[in-house]
């Protein structure tokens, strides 16, 4: 029997990168997953590889109107949800004094934002035991140059899993956080100021890493569904860092 048979699970951010590398994981586990992401075309994707085993939902988290859309059609399947995984966000680079109220509110909105209400929004939905698991960053203990906006938006997320995993322990629900280190996404390549410039960015931080090289998306996967799994049940309000050792070396 495969560790999520019967279980319904959302993915925000799905179509590409750790989302997808999740979304695949948990479909091979026996889950249906609902997958949002923005890009139709991307969505469709999806669904042309994984077929019956997704349910696509286009929608941004940081509109509340898309995310009702996406809850309405997970209530009109009629079974709840077991493990949410939010994932969906982003940031780029900004020196503190290139910061503008934009870069900011663009950041907390989707980062913070995003989050904060995919969760309270699937709070009616879900079953007992369910799992909830929050993509964080191994930069919210890490000083980055540029970097601070996303940074201090992955420390709320940190702060999110502990103060909601305290709120949600009587009903069964477990909390926990993701902390990826630099991982082989094109999001993170794409955090090159050109695309010209993208091979020596990501050397760059392959070499900050103990392990010497970037993580997989595949590899978070693994670490995501172990804390929506049963094999993590006694797992609440934690933060699981994937990182090579950046973190903890």
């Amino acid at each position: 029997m495969a560790e999520l048979d019967s279980r319904t699970a959302l993915v925000t951010g799905g179509t590409s990168g750790i989302g997808l590398a999740v979304v695949r994981r948990f479909v091979a586990e026996g889950a249906h997953v609902v997958v949002t992401g923005r890009n139709q075309g991307k969505l469709d994707a999806v669904k042309a590889e994984l077929g019956d085993a997704v349910t696509p939902v286009r929608g941004d988290i940081s509109s509340l109107d898309d995310l009702d859309a996406v809850f309405g059609v997970i209530a009109k399947r009629g079974a709840g949800l077991d493990i949410v995984f939010a994932n969906a966000g982003g940031g780029e680079f900004a020196a503190l004094e290139d910061v503008t109220w934009k870069h900011f509110t663009d950041t907390f909105e989707a980062n913070v934002g995003g989050t904060v209400f995919t969760v309270q929004k699937a709070l009616p939905l879900l079953n007992p035991g369910a799992s909830i698991v929050l993509t964080g960053s191994n930069i919210d203990v890490k000083g980055s140059p540029s970097f601070s906006v996303y940074a201090a938006s992955k420390a709320a997320i940190r702060s999110f899993a502990r103060s909601w995993a305290a709120e949600l322990v009587g009903r069964g629900v477990r909390v926990n956080s993701i902390a990826p280190g630099p991982i082989a996404t094109p999001g993170l390549s794409g955090l090159a100021a050109e695309p010209s410039q993208a091979e020596a960015l990501l050397g760059n931080l392959a070499a900050g890493v103990p392990m010497q090289r970037l993580g997989t998306p595949e590899e978070i996967a693994e670490a995501v569904l172990y804390l929506a799994s049963p094999r993590s049940s006694f797992v609440t309000g934690a933060e699981l860092y994937v990182d090579g050792g950046a973190s903890q070396i």
